[in-house]
Parts: C-alpha cells; sequence; structure tokens
C-alpha cells in the first residue's frame, strides 16, 4: 500500500504532534498499535482502525476505598472528518468500538477479594461489556468536536473592500428635542475583527460622515456586509467611547452581499433602512431613512507581488505568530506574545503550563502602503525580538525562527506575509 500521503501528513503535522505528545503522562501505559488499517474513501475523511491494549493501575475513591487493577484490549475505528486546512487538520473525531472490549479486573476491599463471590464476577463483565456495547459499538459512535467549524472553514484573504460611509437621509426623531445623534456600525461576516463604527453626529437626522473603512474579504460569493444606524441615547460620550456609553436604539440597519459589487469598480449604494431583515413584517411600511455608501472591492493579485512590485501600492500585512520554544523563567508557566505594529498590540491567548507554546494565531494590518523601513516587534515576558520587514517586502513573505532577546534559549517562530492589491 502506498503512503505517500501519510508521508507528507507527517511532515507538515510533526512540529505540532511532538509537542503534543510530550505532554501525555500518568501511571498509564498504552502499548500499540500493533497494527493498523486505514481505509480510503470518497469523503474528506481519514477512517483508520488501530488494535490497542491499555493497562492502568489507578486508586479509585467512591464512597469506599478500593484498588482495581484492568488491562482494556479494544478495537477501535477512528473517523476524523472533515479534513480542513487549518491545525489540527480536522474538526471532528469519530470512536467506535468493532466489538466488544475484553475487560479483566480485580476488586477488592479491606483485602477480600469481592469477585470471588460465584457468579459475580460473570455478572459485573457482562454488565460492563453490554453498557459500553450499547453506547460506541459500530455504527454507534461517540464524536467529539476539535475544531469550530466556522473557524475550520477560514479561508485566506482574496481581496480589500473599502466602504465610504458617504451620509444618512430623513432618519428618525429619537430623543425629546426631535432630533437623533446617530452612528453607523460596520460588520462582514465571517470576519473576526470587531465591528467598525463611525463617528456620532449630534442632533442631526441627517448626517453626514464621509468616513472610509477598509474590510478585509475572505469570500465575495457568500460574505454579507452588514450596516446598522444607532442613536446614542444620554450624555456625551468622550474620545474613544464604547457600547457601554449611554443607551443606543436602534434607527434602522440594511445588508450588501458583496456578489453585488463588481472588482475594481465604485458602486454607490442608497439603502432604505428596515428594522430588521424580515421584510415581510408590517412594520416595513414606516420609512426609517436612507444610509449612502460607495463600496469598491479590490482583489489581491492572483500571482502575489515580489521584488519591485511589492514595494509599490496598497496591500495587506499578516502576522502569524506561530509558537515559541525553551522560555525560561517564572513569568513563562503561563506564556503568551504580543505584536507590536505602529503601535498597535495585539496579544495572544495564554497558553497554561509550558514552555513550548503553540499559538498559530493570525493578526492583519492593512495599510496604503508597503512597510518600507518598518518592524514588527513580537515580545514575552522575558524576550523581544524586532522583525525587519524589508526582507520580507522583497521575498512576499518569510517564516522564521528567532531568538529571544534577553532570553537565554528562548526561540519565538513568526510567519509574515504582504499581499498587494
Amino acid at each position: 500500500m502506498q503512503v505517500d500521503w501519510l508521508n507528507k501528513f507527517l511532515l507538515d503535522m510533526w512540529p505540532y504532534l511532538d509537542k503534543s505528545l510530550n505532554y501525555i503522562r500518568g501511571n498509564n501505559t498504552m502499548t500499540g498499535p500493533a497494527g493498523i488499517k486505514v481505509y480510503e474513501t470518497n469523503e474528506k475523511e481519514l477512517v483508520m482502525e488501530p488494535a490497542v491494549r491499555w493497562a492502568g493501575n489507578p486508586n479509585i475513591v467512591l464512597c469506599l476505598t478500593f484498588r482495581l487493577r484492568y488491562p482494556v484490549k479494544i478495537r477501535v475505528q477512528l473517523v476524523v472528518r472533515p479534513l480542513v486546512p487549518n491545525f489540527p487538520c480536522f474538526t471532528n473525531v469519530e470512536v467506535s468500538l468493532m466489538e466488544k472490549p475484553y475487560v479483566d479486573f480485580g476488586l477488592k476491599i479491606q483485602g477480600g477479594d469481592v469477585m470471588s463471590i460465584p457468579g459475580l464476577y460473570r455478572l459485573v463483565q457482562e454488565t460492563i461489556k453490554k453498557q459500553v456495547a450499547s453506547l460506541y459499538l459500530w455504527p454507534q459512535a461517540l464524536e467529539i468536536l476539535i475544531l469550530d467549524a466556522s473557524t475550520a472553514a477560514m479561508k485566506m484573504p482574496v481581496g480589500i473592500l473599502h466602504v465610504k460611509v458617504v451620509r444618512a437621509i430623513k432618519l428618525l426623531k429619537m430623543d425629546f428635542w426631535g432630533a437623533s445623534d446617530p452612528y453607523v456600525k460596520l460588520t462582514l461576516t465571517g470576519d473576526s475583527h470587531p465591528a467598525r463604527k463611525t463617528t456620532i453626529k449630534r442632533r442631526n437626522l441627517n448626517p453626514e460622515w464621509n468616513e472610509e473603512f477598509n474590510l478585509i474579504v475572505r469570500d465575495p460569493q457568500s460574505q454579507i456586509l452588514h450596516l446598522q444606524v444607532y442613536d446614542l441615547d444620554g450624555f456625551s460620550a468622550p474620545a474613544g467611547w464604547s457600547d457601554n456609553v449611554g443607551a443606543h436604539d436602534k434607527l434602522g440597519m440594511q445588508m450588501v452581499p458583496l456578489n453585488l459589487i463588481k472588482p475594481h469598480e465604485n458602486q454607490e449604494f442608497t439603502l432604505d433602512l428596515l428594522k430588521d431583515m424580515d421584510i415581510s413584517e408590517h412594520h416595513h411600511k414606516k420609512s426609517r431613512g436612507q444610509l449612502v455608501l460607495e463600496l469598491i472591492f479590490v482583489p489581491f493579485k492572483e500571482d502575489g507581488a515580489s521584488g519591485s512590485a511589492a514595494l509599490k501600492g496598497a496591500g495587506l500585512l499578516s502576522v502569524v505568530v506561530v509558537g515559541a520554544q525553551d522560555v525560561e523563567g517564572e513569568k513563562h508557566n503561563n506564556p503568551y506574545a504580543v505584536v507590536i505594529f505602529r503601535g498597535e498590540k495585539k496579544k495572544t491567548k495564554v497558553i497554561k503550563k509550558s514552555r513550548d507554546p503553540l499559538w498559530n494565531e493570525e493578526y492583519q494590518f492593512m495599510l496604503d502602503e508597503p512597510p518600507l523601513h518598518d518592524k514588527i516587534r513580537v515580545e514575552e515576558p522575558l524576550g523581544h525580538v524586532d522583525i525587519n520587514l524589508d526582507d520580507m517586502l522583497q521575498n512576499e513573505r518569510i517564516n522564521e525562527k528567532y531568538h529571544l532577546i534577553d532570553s537565554k534559549n528562548g526561540m519565538v517562530q513568526v510567519e509574515i506575509r504582504w499581499t498587494t492589491v
């Protein structure tokens, strides 16, 4: 049987598997698999059938203290599906028993062998087999969610949506003085970034914004731009206002499917605001005003850009903090990393009790021009590194391990890409 696919799979996965396997600890011993069968299907899945023997020697406390020793021999089927390009490369694991498990055990309480009672051992053995088989004997399966489907479906960016919120016309009157304090919130389906918001226009039913936003597009055929117009009711919001300031009444909403937008073409939309997107309801007869937008979708260049071509025009800077190795010190019991670019900070999740954390977190920065002579700093509590972006611009992408300054042995792996529009 050819195993080219397995060689490639292990080559890509081993840096992650090698770290993960180091966390298998305890008094349990897993031997085997003595053999493994791999079945090929027409679906995006892997079906594996390993033979596994598990021997344990645990102490279990349940009202009475007793010692339980048992080897378990099982024949299982593992199905990982669907296969996706994101680590760990699948979203679900299904575990099925291919035959009733053989369980051998002894049960002693205060020195006495309970299993010596006539007929008890056979009764317990058969009961365990029956109960386990009813739950997980094939085709019954235990399904374990590994990766959220929405995360797994995340695609690489394909372009930039330039949104200009121009103005609103004849908005609803929401306050005592017969006016409103409107602002617009923009979100794009499939975008993990926080919603964008315009400034607040005080006591104005026909506000002029002319404010521009850049949104990352991953699938222009399915993504939708959502727009919600709110009235900020309450005291004046200071700079850096948030959703917690005052009460926010919804003035209206609308949406624009991206498949309506032609690439590279500046299109103006005048949208009738609705209370919600249920167009069958009678309340849509009440006019809520209009919102005027200008939209341009600019796809990335298919072949990317390198050399002198990468030194011109706007683009997307993507920074992936892959992981770190040999981080030391008390503060690295729960390590994290911080990416700093042009004063903006992005913090990874905390990996608990690890000296070799794996983050695989991506951060994106929309730029109007290439980051010539710029640097990106990656910090950890006991070390940092400054990465010059000139080499990345010449080669379009870098993926390197860097020694952390002020750290004895610590290394951090970072991948950086520049994609032009």
